[in-house]
């Protein structure tokens, strides 16, 4: 049986990089662990410090269960380098090479307008783009 997975996200703003990336996957808000009615109430069982907030982190779903949880956590210090990990958003979509570029490019477009930055092109293929914090990712199409 395979392993299931998460991806974490470091961060300096956990709802600015959540709202972005509910934008970019369509994904939600993952409801607390039963038998929690709210993250409050869920995060108060840890030995958390006082300063510690609801909005230091954020857990993101795929509504349809299919792709993976995305936690979104602030952490004290700043990204320092190119991710070593990174998530590719992927066009659904068939159709000729022109027709799938052009889904990519409205869809770099999309991000953009949500906060993200575009870094570079590979005409045809895919655009290099980074979060609102520098994460990159990269803007593709799905597979046929």
């Amino acid at each position: 049986m395979a392993a299931k997975i998460d991806l974490t996200l470091d961060c300096a703003n956990a709802q600015l990089l959540a709202d972005f990336w509910k934008t970019a996957l369509g994904y939600i808000d993952e409801p607390p662990p039963a038998p929690f009615k709210t993250r409050e109430e869920w995060l108060a069982q840890f030995d958390l410090p006082e300063d510690d907030s609801e909005d230091d982190g954020a857990w993101l779903c795929d509504p349809d269960g299919v792709g993976p949880r995305l936690s979104i956590l602030k952490v004290p210090e700043p990204k320092a380098a190119k991710n070593r990990l990174h998530i590719d958003v992927r066009v659904p979509g068939h159709g000729s090479a022109g027709e799938r570029w052009a889904r990519i490019k409205a869809e770099s477009e999309r991000l953009v307008k949500a906060g993200g930055a575009v870094r570079q092109e590979f005409d045809g293929h895919h655009v290099v783009m980074a979060d609102p914090e520098g994460n990159e990712f990269c803007v593709a199409a799905a597979s046929a």
